[in-house]
C-alpha cells in the first residue's frame, strides 16, 4: 500500500513537472503592430492642429498689436486735445480781458464824445473867424466850407470820427494855401463897380488880380486892408506871367510880387 501510494505520489510530481515546463516553455502572444500609415496621419492630424493653433496665435498677436497701436493713437489725440484745451482756455481768459478793456473803453469813448464834440464847434469858429481876417481870396468856397462843417455837426448818421476828420481837412487846406500858387476867375468889388477879373494868389503872401476887358492889375493891400491899383508897367507882365505858371502854361520861374514890406513886418 505504500508503495503503491509512493509510486502515486511520484508519477503526479512527474505531471506537474511536466505540465510546469511545458507551460514554461510556451511562447507569449505577440504584441500588436502599429502600422507606418496610421503613424503618418497622426503626424499630419498634429502638424494640422498646430497650424491651426499657431493662426490662431497670430490673430490673437495681430488683434492685439491693432489694439495697441489704437490705443496709442488715441491716447495722443487726448493729450493733442488736452492741450487744444488749455490753449482754447488761455484764449478765452485773454477775450475776457479784452471785452473788459473794449468796455471800459467805450465808456471812454462816450466821456470823450462829450468833450470833444464842443471842441470841434470852438475848432470851426476859429477857422471861421481866421478866413475873415485873410486875404479875400476863395471867400465863397472857403466859407462855404465852414458852412458844410456846421451843418455836419449836429447830423446823428455821422460818426464822431468823421466829423472830426473833415474838420481836420478843412484846417489842412488852408494851411496848404500857404505854399502853394493858383490862379481862378471871380468877380471884383472894387467899391465903384463890380468886374470880372483874373486873381492869382502866390501863398499867403500876395493875391493880385487882372480885370477882363481893360487888364487893369492891382493887389491886396494888406495895410490899407482893400484893394489897390499897380502900374500896368512892369507888374501886367509879371501878373500875366504868374498867371501862366500857375496854369502849367509855362515852365516855373521867378517873378516880382508886389508887398508892403511895414504889414509884413506887423504879421
Amino acid at each position: 500500500m505504500s508503495r503503491f501510494v509512493r509510486v502515486v505520489a511520484l508519477l503526479s510530481m512527474g505531471w506537474y513537472a511536466v505540465l510546469g515546463a511545458a507551460q514554461e516553455a510556451e511562447p507569449p502572444p505577440p504584441e500588436p503592430q502599429v502600422e507606418v500609415a496610421d503613424i503618418e496621419r497622426e503626424g499630419l492630424e498634429r502638424t494640422a492642429e498646430g497650424q491651426e493653433a499657431q493662426k490662431a496665435v497670430d490673430a490673437v498677436h495681430k488683434d492685439s498689436r491693432e489694439l495697441l497701436d489704437e490705443y496709442h493713437a488715441r491716447l495722443k489725440l487726448v493729450q493733442g486735445l488736452r492741450q487744444y484745451n488749455q490753449m482754447l482756455s488761455r484764449q478765452l481768459d485773454n477775450q475776457q480781458d479784452e471785452i473788459a478793456t473794449l468796455q471800459q473803453s467805450i465808456g471812454d469813448v462816450a466821456q470823450v464824445e462829450r468833450q470833444i464834440l464842443p471842441l470841434m464847434m470852438s475848432m470851426i469858429d476859429g477857422l471861421e473867424q481866421f478866413i475873415e481876417l485873410d486875404m479875400p481870396f476863395l471867400m465863397d468856397e472857403r466859407r462855404a466850407r465852414i458852412q458844410t462843417l456846421r451843418d455836419l455837426m449836429p447830423r446823428a448818421d455821422v460818426t464822431m470820427a468823421e466829423k472830426a476828420r473833415r474838420v481836420f481837412e478843412a484846417y489842412q487846406v488852408e494851411n496848404d494855401y500857404g505854399r502853394t500858387i493858383e490862379s481862378y476867375k471871380a468877380k471884383l468889388d472894387l467899391g465903384d463897380g463890380v468886374f470880372d477879373a483874373d486873381f492869382l494868389r502866390v501863398g499867403r503872401v500876395a493875391v493880385m488880380y487882372r480885370t477882363v476887358g481893360s487888364a487893369d492889375v492891382g493887389f491886396w493891400d494888406v495895410a490899407q486892408g482893400g484893394w489897390a491899383p499897380l502900374d500896368n508897367t512892369p507888374y501886367r507882365r509879371y501878373i500875366e506871367q504868374g498867371l501862366k505858371i500857375a496854369n502849367q502854361e509855362v515852365a516855373p520861374e521867378l517873378i516880382s510880387i508886389p508887398l508892403n514890406a511895414e504889414a509884413e513886418v506887423q504879421r
